[in-house]
């Protein structure tokens, strides 16, 4: 009979390490007392996310951005947001039950999108993407809080939260923002600058209660893509793109408050 008491959700993918490393936790954990659903289970206490950073990123849109904290086991590459190694899953379970941990709140970036018809809503937890279709050049008008920034051109705009600034952002010359400001990053793809068109070479970063727009112009608005933590979407008649830090966010479980320095030392020095 299954019991509701302490329930831990295990979120694996196939691959043949993930599937190790989850056979070995479950065991383990149902051991220490713990029932481990075969679904995902929404009154769990913890969520735990076997693979890689694609791994975590999927799992968070899979279940709609729970209020269940999360915590990774890496068995992928870079793994920035899984803490866990396999060899340390003993460790792991020990202090989770001694509650040797804190959580922390991942910021997120809202976008609402508007077009000739209708409105969407977009929520990311490393960036949104705009981009042209079949690598087009965009031109696209920024607005901070209503103020005209700059008119762009370019491959497009990255709009990065600070969890997502060692990401993409970080790859195409964006800064690195420590993951507990309330901040977004403005970051430029190619962006073109000469006598015809000036655009900003650089990233901007503003504070998450400020509002970016960004408005394509007319003839390019069945020209943008939007690519949401990796995910391409496509809508037609883009008017307006406005994004903001909204009240939502998701938790992380955190066992080293010095995890985040080590990381990136060891993964991008």
């Amino acid at each position: 009979m299954f019991s509701e008491n302490r329930i831990i959700n295990i979120i694996y993918n196939h691959d043949e390490s993930s599937v190790k490393t989850y056979k070995l936790l479950k065991k383990k954990l149902i051991e220490r007392g713990f029932s481990i659903p075969e679904t995902y289970h929404e009154k769990a206490e913890l969520n735990i996310c076997i693979g890689g950073d694609g791994a975590f990123l999927r799992a968070v849109h899979r279940y709609k951005f729970p209020d269940i904290p999360f915590i990774g086991i890496n068995t992928g590459h870079l793994g920035f947001f899984q803490e866990i190694l396999p060899e340390n899953i003993d460790d792991f379970i020990e202090r989770y039950m001694d509650k040797d941990y804190v959580i922390e709140k991942i910021f997120l970036v809202e976008s609402n999108i508007l077009t000739i018809n209708n409105s969407f809503k977009l929520l990311g937890v490393n960036e949104i993407v705009i981009k042209g279709i079949k690598s087009k050049v965009v031109h696209l008008e920024v607005f901070i809080n209503n103020n005209h920034l700059e008119k762009f051109s370019g491959d497009g705009i990255i709009i990065s939260t600070p969890a997502g600034s060692t990401g993409y952002n970080f790859s195409t010359g964006g800064s690195i923002v420590y993951p507990s400001l309330n901040t977004l990053q403005i970051t430029p793809l190619s962006p073109i600058s000469s006598r015809a068109y000036r655009s900003l070479l650089n990233s901007i970063i503003v504070p998450g209660d400020i509002f970016i727009t960004i408005k394509p112009e007319y003839r390019y608005e069945n020209s943008i893509l939007l690519v949401v933590d990796g995910m391409e979407l496509k809508y037609d008649g883009i008017t307006e793109m406005k994004f903001t830090v909204p009240k939502k966010t998701i938790s992380r479980l955190n066992l080293d408050k010095n995890m985040y320095w080590n990381n990136l030392k060891s993964k991008f020095l």
